[in-house]
């Protein structure tokens, strides 16, 4: 079989920025059809990477060399769209409509991203201005700009920020049966896995590559680490947790990767689950209480847009949940009316006594420009207490969270925008939470970052809602998905986000589009999508036994209360009838569970 054509090399690069160098002797190169994913920490190099492949800056040292008829595109984290032309004049120019429509790639295009050859998505469809979009709009109309001409070598810098799940899930599927080369730097890990057949981490100046997705990139890194006994044990730790996840969580992963893991596994043989969920469960109810958050017939109009109607969601104690739906449901505001930032029109919002609530919103938050980190994180408490009783210092929380040595004491004005995330998400921990509302928290975050806020959110025993169109984190951190629907009700979703995906393609045509987007998957993909039904039935059979764990915890706290109010009869009537309810809830769960099960072992579930 003869070898792919080569697009492009680098040879002994070098980069660097006022005296840090951020690529040291980098030699590597790129062939057609190859799909990279670029990984690393925030500052490492990864967007300098794309820069110096795309022509937009040169390198210190060494040498770039292409095929002569190469055609590179990129796509940066700010996009460059002309703010006085609409979406017409962007995405079509003068081209006139019959010449566009009727491109079967260009139609397929604009279906994914824009609402079809009428862009619905848009207030005012094709002619929509560009300077009234908002970032999530003006994202779609950057990559539909890309991809509608697309060049060999597309690269794409951060391409899931400020999408909804929806938009994200199209651009995986069109992305993976696209025939050209690519470079994508996200910190994204279930789109990594979706798209991506290699992977480079930038790191320390230098470039390590592997094969497969996300999950081969954690195998792999886990057995580098290993073998070379490698220094930063924390990070070892965290690792080797994300190894459980991927062997022990939710099957939306990918197929095992082709090289051995028996070296990888034994790192985490005798290493438990990531989270014991009763353990979990019962310091919630005794920190929290029965009530944490409820929001009984709830109504909510923004100007002439009714988001919410009639919407009432009960959010218990240990409760961990996401929110989806599409670009302006109201996702955002549902978390403000939680968080008391904003009032409903009608209805009303309910907090239980003891809830300490915390909240990270999507906007920018002011930290004091003129303060060094660790000081801005002392502000709030010098240490906080976690669950098991241990103490955290501010100090510790810094080491944990990437702002090692002289970082820690760096001014806040200094830090980049994810820096300052970082931060500020640091802030809200420190300050105890017992309720956690995270509006998009991945924004920003390197994958390191990710880890280590997955990892501290495994021993958190508090309530947590999460608004996130992160598919691998929501999968993470989360037991149960809620979307908003266009009724502006919150419904249940078993099956987690791959259910929502599947409701959304079934009402409004995208189904067309994912079986055209198909014919050249990945053999990875093409697995996943083949046992769609034993995913959706793994995730209801995790969920049914949350619900009976949850029940046969209530049922013990009534059991102890009866033992408690022996003498009391009017007491013991109304906890027998409780309790009564709760085992005849349980046993239709367990009813429920045993089916799936067994349709499980008739679907032969085993990957």
């Amino acid at each position: 079989m003869p070898s792919a054509r080569n697009l492009l090399n680098l040879k002994a690069v070098e980069k660097g920025y006022a005296g840090r160098v951020v690529l040291h002797n980098v030699t590597l190169g790129v062939s057609a059809g190859q799909r990279i994913g670029v990984v690393g920490r925030n500052g490492d190099g990864k967007s300098t990477l794309l820069r110096l492949i795309a022509g937009t800056e040169t390198a210190d040292a060494g040498m770039l060399t292409k095929a002569g008829n190469v055609d590179v595109g990129l796509l940066a984290q700010a996009d460059d769209l002309d703010e006085r032309q609409t979406v017409r004049e962007t995405l079509v120019g003068t081209r006139a409509d019959h010449e566009w429509a009727g491109d079967g790639a260009f139609r397929r295009v604009l279906e994914g991203l824009a609402g079809g050859v009428q862009a619905t998505l848009f207030s005012s469809g094709m002619d929509t201005p560009i300077a009234g979009l908002s970032g999530g709009e003006r994202r779609r109309i950057a990559l539909a700009r890309m991809l509608l001409d697309p060049p060999e070598l597309l690269l794409l810098d951060e391409p899931t920020n400020h999408l909804d799940v929806e938009g994200v899930n199209w651009l995986a599927r069109h992305l993976a049966s696209r025939r050209g080369a690519m470079l994508v730097v996200t910190h994204d890990r279930w789109f990594l896995d979706a798209v991506c057949t290699s992977t480079w981490e930038v790191a320390d100046g230098a470039i390590h590559e592997y094969d497969g997705g996300y999950a081969a990139y954690v195998l792999a890194r886990a057995e580098r680490d290993r073998q070379a006994a490698a220094r930063e044990d924390r990070r070892q730790q965290l690792l080797r947790k994300e190894l459980v996840w991927l062997r022990r969580g939710p099957p939306a992963r990918t197929t095992k990767p082709k090289f051995r893991v028996e070296a990888a596994n034994a790192l985490i043989a005798n290493v438990p689950d990531v989270r014991d969920r009763a353990e979990l469960l019962r310091f919630a109810t005794s920190r929290l209480g029965d009530k944490v958050l409820n929001a009984i017939d709830v109504s909510l109009t923004l100007g002439s847009k009714q988001l919410l109607r009639d919407l009432t969601w009960r959010i218990g104690p240990g409760d961990r949940v996401a929110i989806v739906g599409v670009n302006g449901s109201g996702k955002t505001s549902l978390v403000k009316l939680l968080a008391g930032e904003l009032e409903p029109t009608s209805g009303r919002i309910e907090r239980g006594a003891t809830v300490r609530l915390a909240h990270l919103s999507q906007d920018t938050v002011e930290l004091p420009p003129d303060v060094r980190v660790l000081a801005a994180l002392e502000q709030v408490r010098v240490h906080a207490v976690l669950s098991d009783g241990h103490e955290i210092t501010a100090a510790m929380l810094c080491e944990r969270f990437g702002f090692r040595g002289g970082k820690a004491h760096a001014f806040v004005d200094t830090l980049s925008g994810g820096e300052r995330r970082r931060l500020s998400l640091m802030r809200l921990l420190m300050a105890e939470p017992n309720v956690l509302l995270l509006d998009e928290p991945t924004n920003d975050l390197d994958i390191d970052t990710l880890t280590a806020l997955e990892d501290l959110l495994d021993a958190w025993p508090g309530t947590l809602v999460v608004v996130s169109h992160d598919r691998y984190f929501v999968e993470r951190v989360c037991d149960n998905v809620f979307a908003l629907d266009p009724g502006g009700a919150i419904v249940h979703l078993p099956g987690g986000i791959e259910q929502y995906i599947e409701q959304r393609d079934s009402t409004d045509g995208g189904g067309q589009t994912r079986s055209s987007d198909q014919q050249d998957l990945p053999s990875g993909a093409r697995i996943r999508q083949a046992r769609k039904l034993t995913q959706r039935l793994q995730r209801e059979l995790a969920s049914a036994e949350r619900s009976i764990e949850k029940l046969h915890e209530r049922e013990r706290t009534v059991a102890e209360m009866m033992e408690a109010n022996a003498t009391d009869h009017g007491k013991l009537v109304a906890l027998q009838d409780e309790l009564d309810g709760l085992s005849s809830q349980r046993a239709e769960l367990e009813s429920s569970w045993l089916e799936l099960s067994e349709a499980l072992e008739a679907g032969d579930a085993s990957p």
